[in-house]
């Protein structure tokens, strides 16, 4: 039985919100696999799970979700299973170029593909493709990410430096925070101050009780995100550049502190 066959899954004309990871090589080139034998492994790890893989083309404009249903290592190939909809399938036979997407045990796994054919596989069809010479496998976080108050929001200033020569400050609240970077809340208006890859010199950053932290940023992601009361905004993960030791610290010393107040008016309640 076909692993996608019980499964109506929508497929369509989306567009992806920020680049996958697997975009920015130079950022994540640390996960990027390139033994053959490991990269094997994790695909059939993903075949023995049943995750489902999000699958891109025509520039993230198109998806398709599908299955990994075969890993031939002998020949070099996977063989993927064919999405509900027809139009999709024929569009991805055609694209030249192809994100694949996925999840093992809450790590992200994604790869790319040059090109798939249809063929036939137990009786029904099936895209195939050549196994990858290269897997991005995201391990977890390396910091944790302390999720900041929204009542009343810590809150940092930059200065956006625009296209036209001229520059803005900008007061941004802060959404997260972790010893690698921070995630921001950012009206849509200012979309143009926060295009991925754009740097931030002297950040500045008011920790309750520990001070002011001065820092370097550069956009890594933006989503579009739109909360339970309708509201929207992007929400803009930023990483840290060059961070100091010492401000490392001060951001360790204050996750730890919120963390342990927090467990302490868990503690009182229970």
């Amino acid at each position: 039985m076909s692993a996608m066959s019980d499964i109506h899954a929508p497929s369509g004309q989306e567009s992806r919100s920020a680049p996958l990871e697997l975009d920015q090589g130079d950022v994540y080139s640390k996960y990027m696999l390139h033994s053959r034998s490991e990269i094997v492994f994790l695909l059939r790890a993903i075949v023995q799970k049943g995750s489902l893989v999000t699958v891109y083309f025509d520039h993230g404009q198109s998806f398709l979700l599908t299955a990994v249903i075969l890993v031939d290592a002998d020949n070099g190939t996977l063989l993927f299973d064919m999405g509900s909809d027809e139009e999709m399938n024929q569009k991805a036979l055609k694209a030249d170029r192809l994100l694949f997407t996925t999840s093992l045990d809450k790590v992200k796994v994604q790869f790319s593909l040059n090109s798939l054919q249809q063929v036939q596989h137990q009786g029904r069809g099936a895209f195939r493709g050549a196994i990858p010479d290269t897997v991005l496998r995201l391990q977890r976080r390396e910091y944790y990410r302390l999720t900041t108050p929204i009542a009343n929001p810590i809150r940092c200033r930059l200065n956006s430096r625009r296209e036209d020569g001229s520059s803005a400050q900008l007061d941004i609240p802060l959404l997260d925070i972790s010893g690698g970077g921070v995630g921001l809340m950012v009206d849509p208006a200012l979309r143009e101050d926060f295009v991925v890859d754009t740097k931030f010199s002297d950040c500045r950053i008011d920790l309750p009780e520990e001070g002011l932290l001065v820092c370097n940023l550069v956009v890594r992601n933006a989503f579009d995100v739109t909360t339970k009361s309708g509201n929207h905004h992007l929400r803009i993960g930023c990483e840290f550049i060059d961070l100091p030791g010492t401000r490392l610290t001060m951001i360790q010393r204050y996750i730890t502190r919120i963390e342990r107040e927090r467990k302490a008016r868990m503690s009182g309640m229970a």
